[in-house]
């Protein structure tokens, strides 16, 4: 095996995460390599038009993902099936190559309701310990908003998220949501405008007493240069967001935000076709080493180093720590261990409306999240949920992220799939359709979790990570609560016709049909090193020279996107090493 030249921070995984670490320990004057599997990814040439506008190419053969014949996950409902491999890209997206899934996502940036962080102890403290179930296992973050909102705003600040604040210093701001945590600034941008279809949910919802407000976007709105003097550029609402790299330098992700600068800097280093393997740990047990990684040639190369951040996507963080052997790996028979534990997903749901040819909603003109209206008030714990019997929630948007012709065709009800009357169809309802869908949280299970999948192996020989995961019946409530409302303002719009696409009492999970890339858990932030595999700073307890950032620090799904949170405590992870931790190497007990 091949060993290399020691290094103070040896980075997997470069995406956001991965940037933003990269970005502050560079600037504490530390010697940082990020390794990243895939192969190195710019706006130019890569994101380039008119060659980006493919939706064959990145829509539909994803060309910006991991290729699963190389390596996937193993898919099961329950504990007494047998898993079988994802083989086509459907429930979830997973990315490659430098910038990750930062390059792909659709720029919806919000922050986490202040109960979001302590979401257990809020909910058992207002409805009782025995308003959840017996095998739902939330927990708190063990940080609470008000610590973490310095970093949410730093993260907002470097992406230039255009919105309009609803919470200014605990004033209540006109035109934003009521119901957001105090925030110290105001959005860097002022919100991309509303597209029509959006206009038109904002005025229904209004007549129904809800508070509609711009979606919070990491598509800048205007001309924006960030704190390290990296330009974005305006959104033109291409409608090619999500699955897309973006050829304006409007959304941000890690090319458009960091990487100008980071590149850049002489304590700074990039191996790209580097594929991390195992955290190597010393004899002890207690201290990484370095991480052992294969390379482009297939060759086994150890990569010796102080500190280790883990920082790849929330799945492949799950098994490098379980291929690592770092944490006690969680067995839901007993419910003890912790790697793999608490695994959530989001649930969806769709109404699509369908209006007279005299009503133009051009649904080409969009945003991945620029332009749309959303409504909060039956998100989190906003509303009164004890006459309705679940917890949890979620947002209700309006509007449309784009018009594709293959993926976000949307057709009335009782169309053919296919010949002369599907043709006429598709004609005469594309330019007179949009949405309202929403977006819904997931509670964490004794039954839902990650673990190493006992007979399938990768293209290195390695276990393949293996899911179990399906739908329990708080989600159902909650969600067909959601599409009822969902539907109330949908009619409110006066359309022709809509239709609904919903999960019922019934329904297994089906990794078919794309719903979000917002896989969270496995190895999950909190209080205590019993119930939790990493502290508040997102250190292992463990090994105190591991970090791991992410959505897998997650202890159950919010209902909003993750992107938002996952930036903020990778900020505030990142100034607990920086001030604190590069001090006194140990564990960080505060910070």
């Amino acid at each position: 095996m091949m060993r290399m030249k020691p290094v103070d921070v040896v980075i997997v995984g470069f995406g956001w995460t991965g940037a933003i670490m990269g970005m502050e320990l560079t600037e504490a004057g530390l010697n940082v390599l990020a390794l990243e599997r895939g192969t190195y990814r710019d706006t130019s040439p890569d994101f380039t038009y008119p060659h980006n506008a493919d939706e064959l190419a990145y829509g539909i053969r994803g060309n910006l993902f991991q290729p699963l014949a190389k390596e996937t996950i193993t898919i099961r409902h329950a504990l007494t099936e047998t898993a079988v491999p994802y083989r086509q890209y459907g429930s979830f997206l997973l990315g490659n190559n430098v910038g990750g899934a930062g390059i792909h996502w659709n720029g919806q940036h919000y922050r986490p309701s202040p109960e979001d962080l302590v979401f257990e102890s809020h909910n058992r403290q207002r409805y009782g310990a025995k308003f959840m179930p017996a095998d739902m296992q939330i927990q708190d973050y063990g940080v609470t908003y008000d610590e973490l909102e310095p970093f949410l705003e730093q993260f907002e600040y470097l992406c230039g998220t255009s919105g309009r604040a609803g919470n200014l210093n605990g004033e209540i701001k006109e035109g934003g949501n009521p119901f957001e945590g105090p925030r110290k600034r105001e959005y860097p941008n002022p919100p991309v405008a509303s597209n029509y279809g959006a206009k038109l949910f904002a005025d229904a919802a209004r007549s129904l007493g809800h508070k509609p407000f711009p979606q919070p976007s990491s598509n800048a709105s205007q001309p924006y240069t960030n704190p390290h003097g990296v330009r974005l550029g305006p959104c033109n609402l291409c409608g090619y967001c999500e699955r897309f790299g973006c050829f304006m330098y409007s959304k941000a992700s890690p090319q458009t935000t960091i990487l100008p600068v980071l590149m850049r800097k002489p304590n700074f280093a990039l191996r790209t076709q580097s594929h991390v393997i195992k955290v190597n740990l010393d004899n002890t047990g207690k201290r990484a080493t370095g991480v052992t990684y294969i390379d482009a040639q297939g060759q086994q190369v150890e990569q010796p180093a102080d500190l280790v951040i883990v920082a790849a996507f929330q799945m492949h963080n799950v098994r490098l720590m379980l291929l690592s052997g770092i944490g006690t790996p969680y067995d839901p028979n007993t419910g003890k261990g912790v790697i793999g534990k608490n695994y959530a997903y989001q649930m969806m749901s769709n109404v699509n409306v369908f209006f007279d040819k005299d009503v133009a909603i051009n649904p080409f003109i969009g945003a991945g999240s620029g332009g749309n209206q959303i409504i909060d008030d039956f998100n989190s714990d906003h509303f009164d949920h004890g006459p309705h019997g679940f917890i949890g929630g979620g947002y209700i948007l309006g509007g449309q992220t784009g018009g594709r012709p293959i993926q976000q065709l949307l057709l009335p009800p009782g169309t053919p799939s296919w010949g002369e009357k599907w043709k006429r169809a598709a004609k005469d309802s594309y330019l007179h359709t949009t949405g309202v869908q929403t977006h819904g949280s997931v509670m964490s299970y004794r039954d839902r979790y990650l673990d190493l999948d006992p007979t399938y192996k990768d293209s290195f020989g390695l276990p393949l990570l293996r899911l179990t995961f399906d739908w329990h019946d708080n989600e159902y409530k909650m969600t067909r609560f959601l599409t009822d409302r969902a539907q109330e303002i949908a009619d409110a719009m006066k359309p022709k016709q809509t239709s609904q696409t919903i999960r019922k009492a019934g329904d297994h999970y089906d990794v078919r049909q794309y719903q979000t890339t917002h896989t969270t858990g496995g190895v999950i932030q909190g209080a205590s090193p019993e119930t939790s595999a990493l502290n508040r700073f997102q250190q292992s307890w463990d090994v105190h020279n591991v970090f791991v950032t992410g959505a897998s620090a997650f202890p159950q799904n919010l209902g909003y996107n993750p992107t938002g949170l996952i930036g903020g405590l990778t900020y505030m992870s990142a100034k607990a090493l920086r001030e604190t931790y590069l001090k006194n190497p140990g564990p960080l007990v505060q910070a």
